[in-house]
Formats: structure tokens, C-alpha cells, sequence
């Protein structure tokens, strides 16, 4: 509910920031979105027994489910900036858990392709990375780095939580019981989310973080279909814009497409039970949730670019190592490559989209940066559909996994080629 400008004078002030609470209900939404979108890895083999289909054909599916959730973003800036934080989440979460609570009645796999392919992926593309990154530019003039490396770091805690909690309800009460407790969860934040979100500190009588003007929302303009077009064509015509999505494309190749997707699998295929599996992607969330955060505090402070050669550079030799990590099957080379991965996992995002802020502006950076994150999800998609189809034709993950690795040395050496005039450029043609 807005409130007037003569109520907005007359709050008292308070020493705690109300945006705070704004970036703890972000963290919970982000964190149940990623919970769910890890929720496929764990039903890949379990579907593939119950159902029959093939590892390939389960792993288009979630690969469609990938696409979507990147594809959406631009527009999901364009409608959080039209119609506010709370409508948008709440209706997105509303759609999720719906979905969710009619995939135990699934029988064919059009319907699995229908509620994991398109819905859950539209859903959940509502409240990816561009939720943050647009509470960021609302709330905080300071501090945005770290504030977009927490929320970033929430997929790493979704993952923590839930990876474990899902794998654990699979193997003793069956699959179904992993959603029915998803739903629940989704309940719980929905019913935050919808009490207590505001979608702009003048709602409480606040200026932004780090500032002292308090000052209306400016009204969203232009069409909300349209308007990521625009952005986007206009982005086109930039270098940094196709130097980021190009970096980003690996991102997502080398991370959520394959491994979060596939790990389990892969350690299944080397008799590593299905709960131990995910017990290593949780531990890589612990480590990314402490890497992500420090990411975004480093971003505040250094180059951006260098930082991104410096993550792509370890996440190549990290995937590098896997293979002979699983051959070993020593727990401690697994744990090992855990703990080294899960530090770098999506480290990349904050100076991501601390460059795309500084190329393009604020006002377009939330839909800019949702281009960008399509990238990632193309990157993605292409590595959960193809990691999948290599394993159903070689009958090891072991090539994907480093061919995946130099590739994020080609992303390592293309971030040190977006030049900071080049960034200047990209503002001023906006």
C-alpha cells in the first residue's frame, strides 16, 4: 500500500534501516527459488527408474527450465519496476507452488515437460538475479556490491539447505515427499513476503542507503514488453555488453547447467550414494555463500575485470580436476575440489553486474543485466541438455567436464578485455 507524502514526514525516524529487512525477505525468496531449481538434480535418477525416460530426454527438460529462467529475467526487471517487489513475488511464488503441488500426479512426460520446462522455469525466472540486482539499485547507494553479492550468495544457501533436506526425503519416503516439503517452504515465504515487502524506501519514509534525499519512485515509462527490446538492441551496439554476456555464457555453462544439474548423477555413476552427493553440493554452497559475499565486498573495492580473470581462471582448473577427483573416488580429493569450486561457484555475479551498472546506468542496468543473465541460461541450458546426451553416448561426464574447464579460460581472458573507456562509451550511447 503507497502512502501519501504527509504521512511519509511525520514517520519517526529510526536508526535501523528498513532496507535491511527488504534485502532479508529478497534473501528468502531468492533462496527458495534456488532450492527448487536444484530440486531436478536430485529427481533425475528417480524419474529416470519410475518413468523410464531417458537420462537425455529428463535433462532437455530441465534444460528448457534453465532457458526460461534467463529468458524472463529482462522483462521480470521491467515488470518489478512497473508494478513493484510485492505483486511480482507474490504472484510468481503463487505460480511455483501451484505447479509444484500437481507434480505428484504427473504420469506422462508431457506434463513433466509442461509444469518443469515452462512453468516452474517462467516462475523462477522471475526471481533470479535481477531481483537483486534491481533491490540493490532501489534501496542502497552504498554498499551495492555487497548487497548484490549476499543476494547472489542466497543460491548458494538454497542449495546448502534444501539439497540435502530433498536428497534425504527422496531416499527414505520417496520423491514426492521432497516437493510436498518445497511447497510448504514456498508457503512460508510467500506469506513474508506479502506482509512485510515494500518496494521502495519512500514507502517508509527513507531515502536510500547512503544518501539523504528522499525522494518519490520515478514511474516506470515505456511498455514492459517492449522496453527490454529496446534496451536490449541498444546494448547491441556495444562491446562491454557482448563481452559480459560472452563471459556470462561460460558462467553458466561451467556452473548451475552442469554441475548443479549433473554432479549427483556423475557421483552416482561412481557408486557414490545419492545423499553423499548432494552433501558435496551442499558443502560448495557453504563455501560460495562466504565466496559470493566477499565477491560483492571486493567488487566495491577493485577492478572488476581482474576479478572476474581470477574466478574463471580457478573455476576452469577446479573442473579441470574433477574427473580425476571421481575416478579416485577419495573422498577427500572430493571434498577438496567442494571446498576450491564452491568458493568461485557464482562469485562472478557481483562484478558482473557492478560493470553492467557502470556501462549502461541504473536506470537500465536491472534490464541489461537480465540480457546478460541470458547468456548465462543459454550457457546453461546447452550444458544440461549436453552433458547429459554425452553421458548417454560416452557413458562418462568426465569429457564434459573438461571441455567445460577451458572454456572458462577463454572467459578469463576475455574479461580482461572489457576496458573501462569502453564502459564509458556504453553510458553515453545509452
Amino acid at each position: 500500500m503507497s502512502m501519501t507524502e504527509e504521512q511519509v514526514q511525520i514517520r519517526p525516524k529510526s536508526r535501523f534501516y528498513y532496507g535491511w529487512i527488504i534485502v532479508l525477505l529478497t534473501f528468502a525468496t531468492l533462496l527458495i527459488s534456488a532450492g527448487i531449481r536444484s530440486l531436478p538434480s536430485v529427481l533425475l535418477v528417480p524419474f529416470q527408474n519410475e518413468f523410464g525416460w531417458s537420462r537425455g530426454s529428463i535433462s532437455s527438460v530441465i534444460s528448457i527450465g534453465i532457458f526460461l529462467y534467463g529468458l524472463v529475467g529482462p522483462f521480470s526487471a521491467a515488470l518489478l519496476l512497473k508494478f513493484g517487489f510485492r505483486k511480482v513475488i507474490v504472484a510468481s511464488l503463487a505460480v511455483l507452488g501451484l505447479s509444484l503441488a500437481v507434480t505428484p500426479l504427473i504420469r506422462s512426460f508431457w506434463q513433466y515437460e509442461l509444469l518443469w520446462g515452462i512453468v516452474s522455469g517462467l516462475a523462477t525466472g522471475m526471481m533470479a538475479n535481477v531481483l537483486g540486482v534491481t533491490v540493490s539499485n532501489q534501496w542502497f547507494v552504498k554498499r551495492k556490491g555487497l548487497v548484490v553479492g549476499l543476494l547472489t550468495a542466497s543460491a548458494a544457501t538454497g542449495q546448502l539447505l534444501f539439497l540435502p533436506l530433498f536428497a534425504k526425503l527422496t531416499s527414505e519416503l520417496g520423491w514426492r515427499y521432497a516437493v510436498y516439503a518445497a511447497v510448504f517452504s514456498i508457503v512460508v515465504v510467500l506469506a513474508a513476503v506479502a506482509v512485510w515487502m515494500r518496494n521502495h524506501p519512500y514507502e517508509v519514509g527513507a531515502a536510500p542507503y547512503g544518501s539523504t534525499e528522499m525522494a518519490k519512485p520515478v514511474p516506470f515509462k515505456g511498455n514492459i514488453f517492449l522496453a527490454p527490446l529496446q534496451n536490449l538492441r541498444m546494448a547491441l551496439g556495444s562491446a562491454t555488453f557482448w563481452l559480459l554476456a560472452g563471459t556470462f555464457f561460460f558462467c553458466g555453462l561451467s556452473t548451475n547447467g552442469l554441475i548443479g544439474t549433473h554432479l549427483i548423477a556423475a557421483c552416482g555413476d561412481h557408486g557414490i550414494l545419492e545423499v553423499a552427493a548432494a552433501g558435496l553440493l551442499a558443502m560448495m554452497g557453504v563455501f560460495d555463500l562466504f565466496g559470493t559475499t566477499i565477491s560483492g565486498w571486493l567488487s566495491d573495492r577493485f577492478d572488476s575485470r581482474k576479478l572476474l580473470f581470477v574466478y574463471y581462471g580457478f573455476r576452469g582448473l577446479s573442473l579441470l580436476f574433477l574427473p580425476y577427483a571421481l575416478n579416485s573416488a577419495s573422498p577427500y580429493m572430493l571434498v577438496a575440489f567442494s571446498v576450491f569450486y564452491g568458493l568461485d561457484w557464482i562469485a562472478t555475479v557481483p562484478p558482473t553486474a557492478k560493470l553492467a551498472g557502470e556501462a549502461f546506468g541504473k536506470e537500465r542496468s536491472g534490464m541489461i543485466f537480465g540480457w546478460v543473465v541470458v547468456a548465462h541460461q543459454i550457457g546453461a541450458s546447452a550444458a544440461a541438455y549436453g552433458a547429459g546426451a554425452l553421458r548417454d553416448w560416452l557413458g562418462s561426464y568426465s569429457q564434459a567436464f573438461v571441455v567445460a574447464g577451458f572454456l572458462c579460460f577463454i572467459a578469463s581472458v576475455m574479461a580482461m578485455q572489457i576496458r573501462k573507456n569502453q564502459a564509458r562509451n556504453a553510458r553515453a550511447a545509452a
